[in-house]
């Protein structure tokens, strides 16, 4: 058996205690300029890894280009990892209703809500898994209206040989400018393909950049004007979106965050571990070297660590040399 490949991450943030370095986090990240050209590498950008719900940008511009017909709201939502809150249930529910379908048309895993209050309040409801509550269910409903749109068949929806997925796969192709090689199947369903995060993190340069009236320009558009459907209340992806004029971002899970600004820079990483708590200080070293303002991050790095109920070291991204 051939021994596997690892790549060759680096150091992207640490937590401390004390005076020691309790722990540290590795992966790779990517920053590129408007132009596409790399501004700063860490670890091994190039590897591919699997952007998971990342993609889901992407995929909302390929339905567009589609003909699918959704509000701003619905977009977002179809791009959205989002907490399961009522107001994400109740989008996703009325993108299948203007479709003429319902829940027992989702194809999507079942699953308890995302957010942790949201969580909460479901299970003390007395509610159990269902499609609608999965963090994937505005995709999952807008692929089947982008379905009914075309006239495609539903059940079969999620194939590899069905006319949207091969679409979807041509779209994210073009937008990362890489050859899809290896293709698995995410949590939810829908096919996932081995990116770089170079390519991954073009690809959002080429969403924020885009002319006004495209497909990639209306996802971006609409992500960043609704950003509390994008993930949700109390997550860092939507708090950061509020935080930093013309910001898009999206995360996935195994520790991947994107993010564009405004004028097209760029950055994608993977925190090699799949831990999530390091995904967004890790990010934040490389939006200052990008030029955002530091106190607009401060919300996002340096997070507390706590011993005995007081502050005792910090969880932050290592800052990048000049």
């Amino acid at each position: 058996m051939t021994a596997p490949q690892f790549p060759a991450h680096a150091p992207l943030a640490v937590q401390t205690r004390g005076s020691m370095v309790e722990s540290v986090h590795y992966g790779s990240l990517a920053a590129v300029r408007p132009d596409g050209g790399t501004l700063l590498e860490r670890g091994e950008p190039a590897a591919r890894i699997y952007p998971r719900s990342a993609l889901k940008p992407l995929m909302a511009v390929a339905m567009l280009r589609a003909g699918a017909d959704l509000t701003d709201g619905q977009l977002a939502l179809a791009a959205a990892s989002h907490s399961g809150a009522a107001v994400h249930q109740d989008t996703a529910a009325k993108i299948l209703a203007d479709a003429g379908l319902t829940e027992d048309d989702l194809g999507n895993s079942t699953d308890l809500p995302y957010g942790t209050a949201e969580r909460r309040a479901w299970l003390a409801a007395g509610h159990g898994p269902t499609h609608l509550a999965q963090n994937c269910s505005g995709k999952h409903a807008a692929l089947l209206s982008t379905c009914v749109a075309n006239r495609w068949p539903l059940d079969s929806y999620l194939d590899h040989d069905h006319p949207l997925p091969a679409l979807i796969r041509e779209v994210v192709a073009e937008l990362t400018g890489e050859e899809l090689t290896e293709i698995s199947t995410d949590g939810c369903g829908t096919e996932v393909f081995a990116l770089s995060l170079t390519g991954m993190a073009r690809a959002f340069s080429r969403l924020v950049t885009a002319a006004p009236g495209t497909p990639e320009h209306r996802v971006a558009a609409a992500m960043r004007a609704h950003p509390d459907l994008v993930a949700g209340e109390g997550r860092d992806v939507t708090a950061l979106m509020r935080a930093v004029p013309r910001l898009l971002a999206k995360d996935g899970f195994e520790g991947i965050q994107l993010i564009a600004l405004g004028d097209g820079s760029a950055v994608a990483l993977k925190i090699s571990d799949g831990g999530d708590r390091a995904r967004m200080p890790a990010a934040v070293p490389a939006l200052l070297a990008l030029g955002v303002e530091p106190s607009l991050l401060e919300p996002f790095d340096n997070l507390p660590v706590l011993g005995g109920g007081h502050p005792v070291g910090t969880l932050h991204g290592l800052r990048h040399p000049a």
